[in-house]
């Protein structure tokens, strides 16, 4: 069993980034995610790769298009406003089918916002935040554990189907100090094959073009509709959810990231009740774990989604359930941190009541 140490989560998320085998990164600083290239300014040359601190979220997107067309494992990461700088150079990622790592640290929006964490860039993360019809592999840490560990998976499934990957955490488990143990063995990058893509020194093999395009008539429906083909592989064996004290649950919540710890702590004050709740928690927001959510509607009939912004995700949880289950939301914005009491005060007028206002922003 390797060793835990005491690491905050912005930390934590670059050095396994690092030893899931990244070796370049490009980023500009943007409160609460500033220790992730700050970190990874002095431990990159370490262990023999290359940071730049670029003149702007735009410029940085687009080293990394550069960088990840060679085929090494590259990173890059921001906060809301400067992904939102990075989603044109993101949609050329995609659509030249680039696997690299993006970690968004979120705060409070829209606009320039502020700097608490929020978790409203949920729509933006999931749907595809730029143009056209593409995907972005999401997972949602909720601890500076799983900001240590999910870096491995993220690589593994970017290059494994030739897509990017985002970990979506908010701005309180980046700043957050926790005991963090890296599970994963540490890649030996030496050991990693240049993919049959990848640009680089010719050595007598055939022409390689790495391109997010083709005009000639039909090719892009094609190079899209094979796109596709690897989404429906992703959805099929990569969803990935937590369930807490869910077997004999009368009402689940169904939460992610800091919304879900604060809802366990809530579930435990419920159960010391009498409250039959327990704890649904997404790890991959795209896939959806949506199948297995279907499942628990057989069997419970109310569900509670917590959320720190006006209510995103709560749209999957309906779409999953279509009206299978009744689905209620707990909502907080602004990046204003929700507290374990309130969440128990809407479980209780859920469950004790069932009143319809509990649907409406609370």
């Amino acid at each position: 069993m390797s060793e835990k140490k005491l690491m905050k989560g912005n930390e934590a998320l670059a050095e396994g980034a690092l030893r899931a085998g990244c070796r370049f990164f490009a980023g500009y600083p943007i409160t609460p995610q500033n220790e992730v290239p700050e970190y990874m300014s002095w431990r990159l040359p370490q262990v023999g790769g290359a940071f730049v601190q670029s003149e702007s979220e735009v410029a940085a997107i687009n080293m990394i298009y550069g960088a990840a067309a060679t085929g090494k494992r590259t990173m890059t990461s921001s906060s809301s406003p400067g992904i939102s700088l990075k989603q044109e150079g993101i949609s050329y990622c995609a659509g030249a089918d680039l696997p690299f790592l993006i970690a968004n640290v979120m705060r409070g929006g829209p606009g320039l916002g502020n700097i608490a964490g929020a978790q409203g860039d949920y729509w933006q993360s999931t749907r595809g935040g730029g143009h056209g019809d593409y995907r972005l592999f999401v997972m949602a840490p909720n601890g500076a554990n799983e900001m240590g560990n999910f870096p491995h998976k993220c690589y593994e499934v970017a290059f494994k189907y030739r897509i990017p990957a985002l970990m979506l955490a908010d701005g309180i488990i980046g700043q957050m100090m926790e005991p963090v143990e890296f599970t994963n063995a540490e890649i030996d990058i030496k050991t990693l094959k240049e993919p049959d893509w990848a640009l680089g020194v010719n050595n007598g093999r055939a022409k390689r073009i790495v391109k997010s395009y083709d005009l000639r008539e039909g090719c892009l429906e094609k190079m899209v509709l094979e796109r596709v083909k690897r989404y429906r592989q992703i959805e099929e064996n990569e969803v990935l959810y937590e369930e807490r004290m869910i077997e004999d649950a009368e009402l689940a919540i169904v939460a992610y990231g800091t919304s879900a710890r604060v809802s366990m702590a809530a579930v435990k004050m419920a159960r010391e009740k009498g409250l039959k709740v327990g704890l649904f928690r997404p790890i991959t927001l795209w896939p959806y774990p949506k199948k297995r959510l279907v499942e628990l509607s057989g069997k419970i009939k109310k569900f509670l989604t917590v959320e720190m912004s006006l209510g995103q995700m709560v749209e999957d949880v309906r779409l999953s359930l279509n009206g299978r289950s009744e689905v209620y939301l707990h909502s907080k914005p602004g990046g204003s941190v929700i507290t374990a009491e309130e969440v128990l005060a809407t479980i209780e007028g859920v469950m004790k009541k069932g009143a319809k206002e509990y649907a409406a922003i609370k």
